[in-house]
Formats: C-alpha cells, structure tokens, sequence
C-alpha cells in the first residue's frame, strides 16, 4: 500500500444472516442438502475507498447505514465478509460508550489495561498518567470500578485514554454527545489539535455542521452502499439534499402572504445575474423542478453590493419563476452560513404566519427579506429555497452557495463571536 494512504478499503462487504426463528439456524445447520433458511442482510456492501494520511473524513448517513459496522471493521472489533481493510499506523478508536473497558476494573486500571491492548509498557503509559487524568478531570471516582460511573464519567476517561496515546489514526462514533457542553467543547478542540499535528481523524456524527466543520472530506453511506465520498462540502450538501426530499410535514395555522409584501409578475424581468448565483446554481441545486430559482441579490443600504458593514440595512432579494402550477401554499427562505457550512441564522415567511398562495405556471415571484446586519467581519454564504406546503413538502428549487457576503473589519471596534447584539446596561458604584 502506498505509504501516504493511512486506511484503504477494498470491496468491503459485511453480510449477516437473518433468521424468522431461532430453530431456522439449527435446521439449516442439520439439513442433509445443506437448505437455505435465512435472508441475507448487507450491513455494507461492496465499498472501496482510501484515506490518505492526515486527512479528517465525516462519515454521514442515516441510524442503520452502516456506519459504526465500517468502523468496527476498520479496527478489528468485526472482520468482513468479503474484502479488506489495510491500516497503515496506530489506532485508537472511540466506539460505543466503553467498548474495551473492563467494568469491574478501576478507572486508572483500565487506563494500564487499554494502554496493553494498544503495545505500551507500563512505564510508558505511566508517563501519560497525569495527561489522561487532567483531561478526565473525574477526580477520585479514577479509583472507583467503571461500573459505577455515570455516562459522562465514561465518556471523559474513555476520549482522554483513546487522544493521549499518540494515535496516527484516530476514529471516533458519535460517543461524545454523552458528554455535557463543556466536556464537548474541550473534546472539539483536542481534535483540532490532533488534526494540526498530522493525525488521521475518522469520525462519524449526526452533526453535519460539525463535519463540515472539522472535516475536509465525508462519506455518505446509505443502506450500507457509498452514495458519495470527497470534498465534505458536495457530500454533506448531497446528503441534506436527499433528507429534504424525503421530509414530510403538515403546516397549519397559516395565512397567505400579503401582496404587499411581495411581487408576482410576468417572465420578462430586466435584471442583471448575481455572478456568484450564476456560478453555483447548477452545481448546488436540487429540487422537484416546478419552480426555479433565477437569482438572489444583496442590497447594503439600498446599494446592489455583496460588501456589508455591521449595522448595515440588508436586503436579501429571491426571484423564483414557477415552470408549472403549483396549486398548493409554499414558503420561501434564506440561510446564511459561515464558509466551514455552519448554519448563522436564516428566516422563511412561514416563521411570520406567512405563506406565498397556490402559482401558475409561468409566475415568477421576487420577495425581499430585510435586516439590520448582526454579523461579525468576515465571509459568509447565502443558501434559499422554495417550497409547497402541505401536499408535497419538499424543495421545489433550492440553490445551496447562491451568494457571497463580505462584512468588513470594523476600524473601532470588535465583534466578540460571530453576530453582534446591541445591549443596553445600567450601573452603579457602591
């Protein structure tokens, strides 16, 4: 194997047998012609991919797509059907919540007996003792049998043993959202650092804001197949595309929004393309096709400009153009994220009571969402979206990337995080 790939999966299957009873097993053992009395089940299924060292993948996909089987697999805890998988460096992995610890042993017995499992010395291990303590930070339970211990407890001493052994490869399932926020936090920036010093982080999660965050690449697997694997942003937007297809939901309480809040006119517009929009709209769009986004605008104090200041008055024009009818309500929206694809904030018209009424095709409506800019200086992206309610509650057209916002550094002051929020205070002396 090439010495710059750190994990490589070649046609990889993991099938189980399913019985309907348990005495199918034995009479399918005991048959004189050998006769089948179980289904197949391919918990993964012919998947090839390779990780080259140092990269941090996401694997993504719904409970039950295999995910946590491919990383068994991947640290030896299950063996294939078919394929293999080739590791080139140390592992430590983080499965289910204390998979390899021995209940009845102590905490600190534990932290030895992990470290034997993984090739180190006793003395070795001695000398990261006070490192995996600090970050546990369980105090005195370190002495007590794990048994005891809450999930929390678990988690901590579990992630400190499995970061501070000096992995090469690091893979961690979604056992950290035990944890409570600060332990998170604390848990998100060792791996940070981790993947700063060169080390390969295989890590699944429900988070797709914490993929896109931490991860360079993702694998999305459904059913056991690969749908995708590459750059973390075209995947995890694959993915989300598939969920927003496959939502269902009934609005109620809704009233049609006011004409005046909107325009409906004909297809012969007189604009000029965001070049952003019409860069992206192809490569970022899914939808039914009944209706199709033509452009999003940004306005900063009523000047066509995609460059804000912070307290800036910002206009977020959407044209949609319905290809047919549409005779069901619909809602249209924004969100606006950060360049790692990490939702800021956003509004839809449903969020105000509102809904566009039934289209005809051939309508085109332009709706403009107006705010006082909160963010902090920096760049930030604009995905919308169109959608009808409630018969077929699925996108009709939406463009993720749509448009770019620039805010500039500030020359007096500072935004401490990501919007600013004017407060008012009083005070005293004593």
């Amino acid at each position: 194997m090439n010495k710059d790939i750190a994990i490589k999966v070649e046609n990889l299957s993991k099938v189980y047998k399913l019985y309907n009873a348990p005495i199918d097993r034995m009479k399918e053992a005991l048959h004189p012609r050998k006769k089948s009395y179980h289904k197949e089940f391919y918990a993964l299924n012919d998947l090839n991919f390779e990780i080259k060292k140092g990269q941090t993948v996401g694997i993504i996909g719904k409970n039950g797509s295999g995910k946590s089987t491919l990383l068994k697999i991947i640290t030896g805890v299950l063996t294939p059907t078919t394929g293999k998988v080739t590791v080139n460096g140390r592992i430590s992995a983080l499965l289910e919540l204390g998979a390899g610890f021995n209940p009845e042993y102590t905490g600190m017995e534990n932290i030895y007996f992990q470290g034997n499992l993984m090739g180190f010395e006793r003395a070795e291990m001695e000398a990261k003792v006070q490192e995996i303590l600090d970050f546990a930070d369980i105090g005195d339970f370190i002495h007590q049998p794990v048994k005891n211990y809450s999930s929390g407890m678990f988690a901590r001493l579990a992630f400190a043993v499995a970061i501070n052994v000096e992995p090469e490869v690091l893979i961690v399932d979604e056992a950290l959202s035990v944890g409570d926020m600060a332990f998170q936090a604390k848990c998100g920036l060792r791996m940070q650092q981790l993947k700063d010093i060169g080390t390969t982080i295989l890590f699944v999660s429900h988070s797709i804001a914490t993929i896109r965050a931490l991860c360079s690449k993702a694998l999305y697997l459904n059913a056991g197949n690969k749908v995708d694997f590459g750059d973390v942003k075209k995947v995890c937007q694959k993915y989300e595309n598939d969920i927003n297809q496959s939502f269902s939901g009934i609005a109620k309480n809704i009233q049609l929004l006011d004409c005046d809040n909107m325009s409906v006119m004909s297809t012969d517009l007189n604009y000029d393309v965001n070049p952003f929009f019409s860069k992206n709209c192809d490569k970022f769009r899914n939808g039914t096709g009944e209706a199709v986004i033509l452009n999003v605008d940004i306005f900063a104090d009523g000047v066509l400009t995609n460059d804000l200041q912070l307290n800036c008055k910002v206009k977020i024009r959407i044209y949609v153009h319905f290809k047919q009818d549409v005779l069901t309500e619909g809602t249209i929206g924004y969100m606006i994220q950060s360049l790692q694809g990490v939702n800021i904030f956003g509004y839809n018209i449903y969020n105000s009571g509102s809904l566009i009424p039934p289209m005809k095709s051939g309508q085109t409506i332009v709706i403009d969402f107006n705010f006082i800019n909160p963010l902090a200086p920096g760049e930030y992206t604009v995905s919308v979206g169109v959608k009808s309610i409630p018969l077929h509650p699925t996108y009709l057209d939406q463009v993720l990337l749509s448009a770019d916002i620039v805010v500039s550094p500030l020359k007096d002051n500072f935004v401490a995080g990501v919007v600013h929020i004017n407060n008012h205070y009083n005070y005293k002396i004593l």
